[in-house]
């Protein structure tokens, strides 16, 4: 049966997960969403000690079989991805400065959303992760740079062997139940109420948010059909499903299998991809730098600021580098701009509690852009690659 299902597509498992979630939602009795919220809480913590071994999985040996020159690709991966965030800020910047004025209305009153009381699962078994996400990556270099400049062969077929079943883990558990997981996010959105409180008022800066992360990206996959001599709207359409799927996830990091598959098949090598993919789902923060930018200026304009383009740039430029922080947990971006948010902007805490409720509830547009453009950054990587081997 399982087997009959996925021979339909991850994506229109996923979509549907999404419409029967938002449907179910709105019927489904707290003791029935209970027992779903309990599955995510579960899948949740494995997913938290997973993916960690992901990265250090798919990173490491991927370094290792790129040889010496795995410095310099990680020096570019590295550049290409914050030269992409800080584009993706001052593109929204622009954007806004010029729409807002005539989509806001800078004397209307803010409204203070209520938290809402959420359902919880009937119990939670807490897995605590053998490294956290930063540890995972530097780790990684390390031994992936190390295995790539040293001769012996030991480690190397011992990460080779690791990489195995990882993959194996990705393939016969993690992208299985993603559907179910999913469901149980939309389930639980619906049943709050959060979401609909936001969007109420929001609406119009949801709807630019979303038109320009796709103008963003189509320019992102134009520039990498451009250099990878590819046609963009057909890659476009094969990072659909790691796109749907980071609508339901909100965590880059979670998405990483999808994201690594859709990007093999832009084709794009399997070293390139395993090395590319995890490393951008950490440092790649375009679409989520777009969202906290524009949500950032609608909010200084509701409040009757002025938006500083100056003052707006030195913002751009550190959140760029704070978010890096955040891409494993949903709504971890916006947790850790908060502090830029107050240094660089003046919010106090009733504007960090508004750009909180905001981000959080929609949240996974900002992540959907964000691992859709880590596929067109690869393309771009595999064919740097193809030059400097």
């Amino acid at each position: 049966m399982m087997k009959k299902l996925f021979s339909w597509g991850l994506l229109p498992l996923v979509i549907a997960a999404i419409l029967l979630g938002i449907a179910c939602g709105l019927f489904f009795p707290a003791w029935l969403a209970r027992v779903f919220l309990t599955f995510n809480g579960l899948f949740g913590q494995f997913l938290g000690f997973v993916v960690p071994l992901i990265i250090l999985g798919l990173v490491a040996p991927g370094i290792a079989e790129l040889g010496k020159g795995a410095g310099k690709l990680l020096l570019v991966s590295v550049v290409l991805a914050y030269g992409f965030t800080l584009f993706a800020g001052f593109f929204t910047y622009a954007g806004a400065a010029w729409i807002y004025p005539f989509l806001l209305d800078p004397t209307a009153a803010l409204v203070a959303f209520e938290t809402p009381k959420e359902l919880t699962p009937y119990f939670t078994l807490p897995v605590a992760a053998l490294l956290d996400v930063t540890s995972a990556l530097v780790l990684s270099f390390m031994l992936g740079l190390g295995m790539a400049f040293i001769e012996g062969k030991t480690l190397r077929n011992m990460m080779f062997d690791f990489r195995d079943i990882i993959n194996q883990v990705i393939s016969a558990v993690i992208i299985p139940l993603l559907p179910l997981y999913i469901f149980g996010i939309f389930m639980n959105m619906t049943m709050t109420g959060q979401v609909a409180a936001v969007l109420a008022v929001f609406a119009k800066i949801i709807v630019f948010i979303f038109m320009i992360t796709l103008v963003f990206l189509f320019i992102q996959f134009a520039i990498a059909g451009a250099i990878g001599k590819k046609n963009p709207l057909k890659m476009m359409k094969t990072m659909l499903p790691a796109y749907f799927t980071a609508l339901g996830t909100s965590s880059s990091a979670a998405t990483i299998p999808v994201t690594y598959k859709q990007t093999c098949a832009l084709g794009v090598r399997k070293e390139i991809a395993g090395f590319t993919i995890p490393l951008f789902a950490n440092i790649h923060m375009s679409g989520s730098t777009i969202k906290i930018t524009a949500c950032a200026m609608a909010i200084v304009l509701l409040t009757g600021g002025e938006l500083h383009i100056w003052q707006f740039a030195g913002f751009i430029a550190m959140l760029g580098v704070s978010i890096v922080a955040g891409p494993g947990v949903p709504g971890g971006a916006i947790m850790a701009s908060l502090g830029v948010l107050q240094k660089v902007l003046g919010f106090d805490q009733a504007m960090l509690g508004l750009m909180i409720a905001l981000y959080i509830a929609m949240d996974s547009f900002g992540t959907a852009c964000n691992v859709t453009g880590d596929g067109a950054l690869s393309v771009m990587m595999d064919r740097f690659y193809s030059k400097h081997k």
